[in-house]
């Protein structure tokens, strides 16, 4: 079995500025001898075995509804997605050290949108219901916030007031998710500046979610069958899968080695690529299993 590796993938950016983060603040306990409980804001990253070594070595996960009863001097990690404005608000009440990796490329979501909403602009993103990135950028756009997840979503947006014969928003901006998918973007652009053709749009996909993209497709063309190797509640991981789906006829998601299935071990070329919270050490883990499966 020949084996090719994406030329994109794995950790990107903000995800590996987060796991250092926790590093760091995981051995500062350690060498000063502090007793200070550690934790992340909700799941540092949507991968369970990097959640699970952090476990292991004392870090716990950070509920929003567990704020009330957290003890003064704990140390919190605000995670790569970003947290509302109101998060900080509480962690600093209950006199928590914050240490923030939220990834650069959020932060410049969250302060554009906090700056377009306070002149009144309706700030529309293009995201995922749900999602860390989306839930923090929301909370700096306030009231003027709305989520749009798809083009049909955006064909239907202020559908009814045009029916009502209410004015469209005067001032609005779109802005994306990091890891939204570049050509649902585009897509939703277009039908909102045909709607609001005095939209400022500004592109806020990141860059490594592009070439990742690009690099599966280039992938795809040379092998029998695809591994994406990432977690499987991670949203740029799932993109990666569906995409995938669509160019190759072999394709599996898998989080770790024993998931990978039977078949692709009588595959002559198997590609790999991973999400960008996937860590070298499980591309590697899956890469050495199909390589003793076929040996």
């Amino acid at each position: 079995m020949k084996i090719i590796r994406s030329d994109v993938l794995g950790f990107c950016m903000g995800v590996c500025r987060a796991v250092d983060c926790v590093q760091k603040a995981v051995d500062e306990n350690e060498k000063s001898g502090r007793t200070a409980k550690l934790f992340t804001m909700g799941p540092l990253i949507h991968n369970p075995g990097v959640l699970k070594k952090m476990g292991e070595q004392g870090v716990g996960i950070l509920k929003d509804e567990a704020l009330d009863n957290l003890e003064a001097g704990s140390v919190v990690v605000i995670r790569a997605h970003g947290v509302p404005p109101a998060i900080y608000e509480k962690l600093k009440q209950k006199k928590a050290v914050i240490k923030d990796s939220t990834c650069p490329r959020v932060k410049v979501s969250q302060r554009r949108a906090e700056e377009y909403s306070k002149k009144g602009y309706k700030v529309i993103l293009a995201g995922d219901g749900g999602h860390g990135e989306v839930l923090g950028i929301a909370g700096f756009a306030g009231k003027n916030f709305l989520l749009v997840k798809n083009k049909e979503e955006a064909e239907n947006l202020f559908s009814k007031d045009i029916k009502e014969g209410r004015p469209m928003p005067e001032k609005a901006i779109l802005l994306a998710q990091t890891t939204f998918s570049p050509a649902e973007f585009t897509a939703i652009a277009e039908i909102l500046k045909n709607k609001i053709p005095w939209i400022e749009v500004f592109n806020t996909i990141c860059s490594a979610t592009q070439e990742r993209q690009d690099a599966l497709t280039k992938l795809c063309s040379k092998v029998d069958g695809v591994l994406v190797v990432g977690g499987k509640n991670s949203a740029n991981t799932q993109r990666l899968f569906l995409k995938a789906k669509k160019l190759c006829a072999h394709v599996a998601l898998v989080e770790n080695p024993e998931e990978i299935p039977e078949d692709f071990y009588s595959l002559e070329t198997v590609g790999i690529t991973a999400g960008a919270s996937t860590p070298d050490e499980m591309i590697d883990a899956v890469e050495d299993r199909l390589c003793e499966g076929t040996s």
